[in-house]
């Protein structure tokens, strides 16, 4: 198991460049990166996926540092995303661990990146395959951005589109760039007849592709411009000799089709793959609020 990339140096550097106060540590056992919240209860660390500990000596090394931070920082509780398995008991069972509301997704969704390229086509619903075989036939092109500092204002202009289409929640063009300025940021962009109706931004790390930030142009909603970008991104993941294609989070397995998730959920596994299942968000919480 690799570490995270949300427990790595390079998240680290995103994070400062939005403004945040974090703390990160890396020892032969286990790696950590905690982000400082604040609440009128008193302020706490937040680990993304996090700690990497991948067997349960390094989990307990982990925790002592953990505890040792918390105590001096005035830290009421560190709020954890543990992924290994192999630690789960050990995080689970502390006396001062509690279940919290998830942040990061508990449930992903991973195509296997090893298989051929009529493999994994094969593996897509007969839908979902067509229209990324064909896109190309209805006008659409489909390219990695020479200057990601320009096209992120695509991105940026489709997602706010969206989100108050759909009144959700949206990222600033700000926090975008800030993400599409890192060397592990690649944004694809999707043209018809020339004219940009799509963008999305991926992040590579380890044998890992991750399928970040995506919208298109509503005018165009008929147009497979977001098939078309999955598409050539999964292939140049192949080419690169990655392994994983992860879709970065889907609706938990049963959930209702009121989910919020729902629609991009059916979206996602109708490229094919299998769901990846992490301990979800937990809180160890060291000073009680009174």
């Amino acid at each position: 198991m690799e570490i995270p990339l949300q427990q790595t140096k390079n998240w680290q550097n995103l994070q400062t460049k939005l403004g945040e106060k974090t703390f990160y540590e890396k020892t032969n056992d286990y790696t950590y990166l905690c982000i400082e919240k604040q609440t009128k209860f008193g302020n706490y660390l937040y680990l993304p996926y996090g700690p990497y500990a991948p067997t349960k000596n390094s989990a307990k090394k982990a925790y002592k540092a953990l505890e040792s931070l918390a105590d001096s920082k005035n830290i009421t509780f560190i709020r954890i995303e543990p992924q290994a398995p192999e630690t789960a008991e050990f995080w689970l069972n502390l006396p001062n661990c509690q279940k919290s509301r998830n942040l990061s997704p508990e449930e992903t969704w991973i195509l296997d990146l090893r298989l051929r390229m009529d493999e994994i086509y094969k593996n897509m619903k007969q839908n979902t395959r067509n229209l990324c075989k064909n896109y190309a036939k209805k006008g659409l092109s489909v390219k990695i951005s020479d200057d990601k500092s320009r096209d992120i204002k695509i991105l940026a202009k489709f997602h706010k589109e969206i989100a108050k289409q759909h009144k959700i929640g949206d990222f600033s063009e700000n926090y975008l760039r800030a993400e599409a300025e890192q060397d592990f940021a690649i944004l694809y962009v999707a043209y018809f007849e020339k004219k940009p109706i799509a963008a999305s931004l991926f992040f590579d790390h380890g044998e890992t592709r991750y399928y970040m930030q995506s919208a298109s142009d509503k005018n165009f909603h008929k147009l497979p411009a977001t098939y078309a970008i999955l598409n050539e991104a999964i292939k140049d993941a192949k080419a690169k000799n990655l392994k994983n294609f992860d879709f970065w989070g889907i609706a938990p397995e049963n959930a209702p089709k009121s989910h919020p998730w729902s629609g991009f959920t059916s979206f996602k596994k109708s490229f094919g793959g299998r769901e990846v299942k992490y301990l979800g968000t937990y809180d160890l919480v060291f000073r009680p609020v009174q």
